[in-house]
């Protein structure tokens, strides 16, 4: 059996920092939002949110470093995460700004048209607080979300988290989760060769995989690449052709997608990469960790709004066991 090199849940929580918004989302599909339409929501979201709260949903402890407005938007994501288990002691609340929020519609074609309120709402107010302090001097391992390397406020508090951890023998995992133009040159790119240069764990999607190995011509040689600058693993998602992990020692697990029908997309992703992170943190073998990833993401999709199908461990067992992929 190949074991993991995560931290294991003994040392600590979860933690990530980023973003908290919410989702409303056209209930038909079209192009933009040009005139009167239907709209459904509001939803709890933002990438760092989905992530936390899918560790926590299958019982690993875990906490977010986010800042919401003292508006219902703000009430409902924090009051769903603290249900589901997170610790939301480091979420600040803003009194000038308002919570996040994403407009999001459906094109035909399966693409989405966005209309984002991010960079003025209360999430650029992220910033070192004393219980901010509390919860990275007890954590035991950093999801880094590529989103966060965009975030001015929230750079210096993600610094200080991965110094902190890694100082207490913890780990880092990193999605980069990234549009390829922003690491064209500048701070972010400066950021993103910072987080990945103490990444233990690295989920990056098939694209994703050369902008941390601009030069390698095939996955195969990106993948060597990041595994012999030190990565320790480094689980490839491929979407609906499924996933794939490749362990510093050698160790390949393939695991295919399974099959459902879409409903909405957002969060699989990020469901994938809390349930691989908790499950080996909890413990469990990296193939089958994978499998139960790859239930969490399929699992997901089938459900409207990015975070309403966050799993449990045990609902992501009884799913891969009746859909048997």
């Amino acid at each position: 059996m190949t074991a993991t090199l995560l931290a294991p849940e003994s040392l600590g929580p979860t933690v990530t920092v980023g973003e908290i918004l919410v989702e409303v989302m056209a209930s038909e599909p079209g192009d933009g939002f040009l005139e009167p339409i239907t709209l459904v929501g509001p939803y709890p979201s933002g990438a760092p949110a989905i992530f936390i709260d899918q560790v926590a949903k299958a019982g690993a402890s875990a906490g977010i470093v986010a800042a919401v407005g003292d508006d219902d938007f703000g009430r409902l994501n924090v009051r769903r995460l603290a249900a589901d288990g997170v610790d939301v002691s480091a979420i600040a609340v803003s009194p000038d700004r308002p919570t996040g929020s994403a407009f999001v519609r459906y094109r035909p074609d399966g693409g989405r048209d966005f209309v984002f309120n991010i960079a003025h709402s209360a999430a650029g107010e992220i910033a070192r607080t004393a219980a901010v302090d509390a919860l990275i001097a007890r954590a035991g391992h950093v999801h880094v979300m590529g989103s966060a390397l965009s975030m001015a406020t929230a750079w210096p508090v993600l610094e200080a988290a991965l110094d902190t951890v890694r100082r207490r023998g913890g780990t880092v995992s990193f999605d980069p989760n990234l549009r390829k133009e922003l690491l064209r040159g500048g701070e972010i790119l400066e950021r993103f060769r910072k987080v990945l240069a103490v990444t233990d764990l690295f989920l990056p999607s098939a694209e994703e995989i050369f902008l941390a190995a601009p030069g390698a011509a095939t996955e195969a040689d990106a993948v060597a690449e990041l595994l012999g600058r030190g990565i320790r693993e480094v689980v490839v998602k491929h979407g609906a052709a499924g996933a794939s992990r490749h362990g510093a020692d050698g160790g390949v697990h393939r695991q295919a997608a399974f099959p459902v029908v879409e409903v909405d997309p957002t969060g699989a992703g990020d469901c994938f990469a809390g349930a691989y992170v908790a499950a080996l943190r909890l413990g469990r073998a990296p193939a089958e960790a994978l499998r139960l990833a790859a239930a969490a993401g399929a699992r997901n999709v089938t459900r409207r709004g990015p975070m309403e199908g966050t799993s449990t461990m045990a609902e992501l067992e009884a799913f891969a066991a009746a859909s048997g992929a």
